[in-house]
């Protein structure tokens, strides 16, 4: 039997301390939590940023290094700075270095890191080594030479060879959220399709439980299956809470894609052992070939100045597509006649289906409204100069040329926010490994000795 502790779904999230310390007591393994993912927008791995706050993740890493010490067993993040690439992974060990220099601690620290040379995936893709999943944009050699920040998605078999090193931290670039729980209880002999059936629960910590805000379960992997118990005090897995976190960022409920396999979960079986704990069997793990991993990509899409207007005039709320769509027609070409270069102009109503657009057609309007203009360009400085020629629309435009000029309200001044350089995704695809380490590098450090 292996012993996984899970303290939350990311580091900087938070946790209930009490249910960590229960954790604890349990006698875990190993001690593994996730450091991010895409799901906070390409700007991280554009930049190689962590979107937690240094003062949050210091204060939970210490917490957990110290939980590692007093469990004696082995802690490991895997997706480090949210995005994994290698500036974020040197942005967590730093932090490391620094709580141990401050407790006067010893330690041996493992680093796997993630980034590819956008050179050597040029080549990759020419030899027909890289290839697209559903959906992926079009790709080239010059795209992927353009990228900020390439990371491929290591699994279970990169994050063995960091914990063989006998390394008590583990800091790993980006991972899939599944390696940092299955690789232990996979390399001690437990059932593959179990391993990584309850990696894919624990992923999000408690999230799969009636509390998920508690953070911290215990996830138990044996001969044939797996148990999942919540640390927290009140929290409680049911067979439910379980078998839904299937769905949870995966197109199949049934099928879940690994670097060298996917999980099936056909025939899992959910029992609730308890009001609290809930056992599963029956999942299966398939191998496939090639070995692949998949690949993320991020290149920088311009630049960008956004404005804010709000809007209480009952005429203009009521009117306020027509107010919008002539306001862009206007500008836009103003703009093109007197900047000129490659910009657009995006005027987004905040509090009318602000969020998802067109597509929320159970939206009403409401007595007052805020229109944001975002402004992308290719340089800043085109950026800031439309941003500057839409602020007097925003201001004053009418709806009709026979109507009086409106005044509206600028929440700040100046109006124009500045974002500098925004990125977007550029890579849904998979890279093919004839060693599953070729593309990963993995360094080992005494850390305060």
């Amino acid at each position: 039997m292996v012993k996984v502790l899970i303290p939350s779904g990311a580091l900087g999230l938070g946790y209930d301390r009490d249910a960590l310390a229960r954790g604890i007591a349990a006698q875990p393994d190993i001690i593994a939590i996730d450091g991010g993912s895409t799901d906070s927008g390409p700007h991280y791995l554009g930049t190689g940023t962590s979107k937690y706050s240094r003062g949050s993740t210091k204060a939970e890493w210490a917490d957990l290094m110290a939980a590692r010490v007093e469990a004696g067993v082995p802690l490991i993040i895997g997706t480090a700075g949210t995005c994994g690439a290698d500036d974020a992974v040197d942005w967590l060990v730093d932090i490391t270095r620094e709580i141990a220099a401050e407790r006067g601690e010893s330690l041996k620290l493992a680093v796997l890191k993630s980034g590819q040379d956008g050179d050597a995936m040029a080549s990759a893709l020419e030899d027909g080594r890289i290839t697209p999943l559903t959906p992926a944009p079009e790709i080239s050699a010059d795209l992927l030479r353009d990228c900020t920040n390439i990371v491929a998605l290591a699994g279970a078999e990169q994050i063995q060879a960091a914990l063989e090193t006998g390394a008590d931290i583990v800091i790993a670039g980006r991972t899939t959220d599944t390696a940092i729980i299955s690789a232990l209880p996979l390399a001690r002999g437990c059932h593959a399709g179990s391993v990584w059936h309850g990696a894919k629960i624990g992923e999000c910590g408690a999230l799969a439980t009636t509390s998920p805000n508690t953070g911290t379960i215990l996830i138990e992997f044996d001969a044939d299956g797996f148990t999942i118990t919540p640390m927290g005090r009140d929290a409680r897995a049911t067979p439910r809470t379980v078998s839904a976190h299937m769905l949870y960022e995966n197109n199949d409920p049934y099928r879940l894609y690994e670097p060298g396999g996917y999980l099936d979960v056909t025939g899992a079986q959910y029992a609730a052992l308890d009001d609290r704990r809930v056992r599963v069997t029956g999942s299966e793990w398939v191998e496939t070939t090639p070995y692949t991993v998949k690949l993320e990509g991020a290149r920088r899409a311009g630049f960008q100045t956004v404005s804010l207007v709000l809007v209480r005039d009952a005429h203009y709320v009521d009117n306020i597509r027509a107010w919008v769509d002539d306001i862009r027609t206007k500008c836009t070409a103003k703009a093109a006649a007197r900047v000129g270069g490659d910009f657009h102009i995006e005027l987004r109503i905040i509090g009318a289906d602000a969020t998802l657009g067109a597509l929320d057609t159970g939206a009403t309007p409401g007595s007052e409204l805020g229109v944001m203009g975002i402004v992308t360009a290719e340089t800043e400085a085109v950026s800031r100069e439309v941003a500057k020629m839409l602020n007097p629309y925003l201001l004053h435009h009418p709806l009709t040329e026979q109507e009086e000029m409106p005044t509206f309200a600028f929440p700040f001044s100046p109006p124009e926010m500045p974002r500098g350089a925004v990125y977007e995704f550029c890579l849904n695809h998979v890279l093919a490994l004839d060693d599953p380490m070729e593309a990963f590098r993995l360094t080992i450090e005494e850390v305060g000795a």
